[in-house]
């Protein structure tokens, strides 16, 4: 099960708050505060590249009094059919703001990719990676603070009915942080995340895009 799918099946529908709105759902926009109207607005205009693909998720309920939530998945340019990445990217806001966030909003995110067992190896994986978040949304002028996450490598081996399957290596980054600003530029968000989960699926950059940072290897094939 991919890391948005998880999402979906542990009750994570794109919108919704508990601040007043009574419930979920895109409707009654004169329920939601201004500012996080204004940021949904621009996450649900956002295009990211064409081989990244986003769809609504439902939102989590409890960790703010509202939220906006988007499953992401990154597909083989030749063939849609081959996934080599996917994740969620979640805003949170709280009017009042929450300790920790230093903010009125923050972002929540989850990217997996599986990986060719010599890159996964890397010592330095970790770091590079989180060096690619956080490079792209400086790209992107995504002003931050805060950040937080971890950066995880995870092996598997397959036996008895499964024993003809090869084992995978999965990169996951779990990370968060708080936009700057009490009405933050949302899409630049969450486009740096997208690039992020571009890199990791290992897409070369978009023409015009620099080309000085490391790309992973895409995977051989559908495992």
């Amino acid at each position: 099960m991919t890391a948005a799918r998880a999402a979906k099946a542990g009750g994570f529908d794109g919108v919704g708050g508990t601040g007043g709105t009574g419930g979920s759902g895109g409707g009654g926009g004169d329920s939601f505060p201004p500012p996080f109207q204004a940021a949904v607005t621009a996450l649900s205009e956002t295009r990211p590249r064409p081989e990244v693909r986003l769809t609504p998720l439902p939102p989590p309920k409890r960790l703010a009094p509202f939220a906006f939530a988007l499953e992401a998945t990154v597909n083989e340019p030749e063939d849609e059919a081959v996934e080599l990445a996917d994740g969620r990217f979640v805003l949170l806001h709280d009017p009042q703001g929450q300790d920790g966030w230093r903010g009125t909003f923050r972002v929540v995110t989850l990217c997996r990719a599986e990986l060719e067992p010599e890159i996964a190896g890397d010592p330095l994986l970790p770091e590079v990676t989180w060096s690619w978040l956080t490079g792209a949304l400086e790209a992107r002028s995504a002003g931050y603070t805060e950040p937080s996450g971890t950066v995880t490598r995870s092996s598997s081996a397959f036996f008895g009915g499964l024993a003809e399957r090869a084992a995978e290596e999965v990169l996951e980054i779990r990370a968060s942080w708080t936009p700057e600003g009490t009405a933050p530029d949302a899409a630049a968000h969450l486009t740096a995340w997208c690039e992020l989960l571009c890199q990791c699926a290992g897409l070369p950059p978009e023409t015009g895009e620099g080309t000085s940072v490391v790309q992973l290897p895409q995977r051989r094939g559908p495992r």
